[in-house]
């Protein structure tokens, strides 16, 4: 690798520019006690395979006290772990050692809703006069409806689980908000005095040791409401109902809540948000580091393309220019003020290699062309646990073996519909489970997950695809992954560098520089098992490799790059200004 210049070298940019993170799923990562569950021992017990990856940060999805219904996303104790993750002394062991290895620790907090079973739900949904009774979205039937019939909903959303995103209480009369499952009752923020609880709470954290916080879905917490108290009702294209986003995602109060959170809660501290339908001009005002609010932003665009009307489970091949397209819109949105997060996988996407790359005859070529073109983006890459191994989708055969609430309520609903091998074919490609699976240790049985009976199905090709089997072949995925985060760690321009897309038409080709001072990076992906010939212009011929998934050297000839299949190249030129 060529070195660059001292002078590129800004003292001021923030650390994490040159961080990649690494987001581990609790429940499937590493199981010490035999009941099948992943927990806090088990990570610490993997913390050398973090470091010899060589990753900034750990991300946690949630550890909290929770009845487990969306595994763990429904909260019902902010201050204390799940029993069947460990204890708070578990988890201050965990960040003592994260700690000593230099690592940070970033927790996942769910705040636009609680668990049913949370104290404050409790409480608030105790009678209508609770001094609680407005910390949750609560409204009477419709005029003239019987509470509790069909369409009697105080509006026509729907819930992104399926079915309404009302529930009625019998007991009060009246019906509570859910945008996601009847037992995740959204909290009302605009009472001050739950926005007060919760930055305590975040704070009781901060002051427990954690780095920062990974928000899921922050931007649905302000909701759109009327001069009156109302709710609108949303379009709806089944008649019935609408989708809850239209109405609850960027709010009208979003940035003022998030700007009061950054003063009473971050002080140097992070924050990352999830944002579902969130555009680039929003994702812009968000990540601007001169309005407060967060440090980078989850958008979903890039990882709905192969998505159909009917969402995640109607899933079409990927047209790569979309993807250019789309990639290409948030580098240039974000490149002058704010941040993007860099992902392919996390805990609700299907496995990448699956999904975009070829996991049968190409497994090792895709899934380290998907890393390289992800990683040499300007922005901080997220590696999601066995995606460093090139762990593959969940190739599940019967319904049984699913687990994901989201999944099992889509397809009791379609039942009628289609047929148990549609059903089926559906999950195979969309269910978020396929991300669920054990990370696979090595070969043995369960994978070397557990010693007990998984929560959920080890993989079957864990007997060949597994860490160990990485560990030991120089040319894995795993150690592609290595030598990225160590050129992030390494490399301004990787760091910095000006995104500039290339052939944007080219429907096999991804192809992109990234520029800072004079030094050049071009960044070729094929996503294809067919040779191709990506056309790039003069002045290549003559470049260094900097990376690449193949051993043998790269084909360049005058203004011409020949790529195998699934091949990446990233070369590296010098440029006169």
């Amino acid at each position: 690798m060529n070195p660059v210049p001292d002078e590129l070298e800004p003292a001021d940019e923030p650390w994490w520019t040159r961080a990649v993170v690494y987001q581990i799923y609790p429940r499937s990562f590493q199981d010490t006690n035999g009941d099948g569950i992943g927990d806090l021992p088990g990570i610490l017990q993997r913390v050398d395979h973090l470091v010899e990856l060589g990753v900034d940060v750990l991300w946690l999805s949630p550890i909290y006290r929770s009845p487990q219904d969306d595994n763990g996303y429904d909260i019902s104790d902010y201050e204390d772990i799940d029993p069947a993750f460990g204890t708070l002394e578990d988890l201050d062991r965990l960040l003592e050692a994260l700690h000593e290895r230099g690592l940070k620790l970033v927790m996942d907090l769910v705040v636009n809703h609680t668990s049913d079973e949370h104290p404050w739900f409790v409480e608030s949904q105790s009678s209508t006069d609770n001094p609680k009774r407005d910390w949750y979205w609560w409204r009477p039937a419709r005029e003239g409806m019987e509470p509790g019939t069909p369409g009697a909903e105080p509006t026509n959303w729907g819930s992104f689980f399926s079915g309404p995103a009302w529930d009625h209480d019998e007991a009060t009369g009246e019906y509570y908000l859910h945008l996601f499952s009847r037992k995740q009752p959204d909290l009302n923020w605009e009472n001050p005095e739950v926005r007060r609880a919760v930055y305590r709470m975040m704070r009781w954290w901060l002051d427990r040791g954690v780095d920062g916080f990974r928000m899921d879905v922050i931007n649905l917490i302000s909701k759109t409401v009327g001069p009156d108290g109302s709710l609108p009702d949303v379009p709806a294209e089944d008649g019935r109902y609408g989708q809850p986003g239209v109405a609850a995602a960027n709010g009208p109060r979003l940035h003022e809540f998030l700007q009061e959170m950054h003063r009473e809660v971050f002080d140097g501290r992070r924050g990352v948000g999830e944002t579902p339908g969130t555009t680039v001009e929003h994702g812009r005002l968000l990540t601007d580091p001169a309005r407060h609010e967060l440090d980078m932003v989850f958008t979903f665009e890039h990882v709905s393309l192969d998505h159909g009307p009917g969402g995640r489970f109607d899933v079409h091949p990927l047209d790569l220019r979309d993807l250019k397209a789309t990639l290409g819109r948030w580098q240039a949105g974000l490149a002058e003020a704010g941040w993007n997060a860099l992902y392919w996988d996390n805990h609700d996407q299907p496995r990448i290699v699956s999904r975009y790359g070829d996991d049968v005859a190409y497994r090792r070529e895709s899934a380290t062309m998907l890393a390289i073109v992800l990683h040499l983006h300007r922005g901080t890459p997220y590696i999601y646990q066995g995606e460093e191994l090139g762990m593959t989708n969940a190739h599940f055969t019967s319904l049984e073996e699913y687990r994901d609430i989201e999944s099992l309520r889509w397809a009791d609903a379609e039942r009628d519909r289609l047929s148990e091998e549609q059903l089926l074919g559906c999950l195979a490609a969309g269910s978020r489970d396929n991300a669920r699976t054990p990370v696979q240790w090595d070969d043995t049985a369960q994978a070397g997950f557990t010693t007990g009976r998984p929560w959920i199905a080890v993989n079957p090709n864990h007997d060949t695809i597994n860490a160990a089997a990485e560990r030991a072949d120089p040319d894995s995925v795993f150690h592609l992954y290595r030598r990225l985060v160590a050129l992030r760690h390494e490399d301004p321009v990787v760091q910095r560098g000006d995104f500039h897309l290339l052939l944007p038409d080219d429907p096999h080709v991804y192809a992109f520089t990234r520029t800072l001072g004079d030094e050049q990076l071009l960044v070729l992906g094929s996503f294809s098992s067919d040779p191709q010939v990506a056309e790039v212009g003069p002045g290549w011929s003559d470049a260094s490799l900097v990376i690449g998934n193949y051993t043998s050297p790269v084909a360049t000839d005058g203004d011409r790059v020949a790529l195998r299949s699934w091949e990446a190249v990233v070369l590296r030129r010098t440029v006169s200004g």
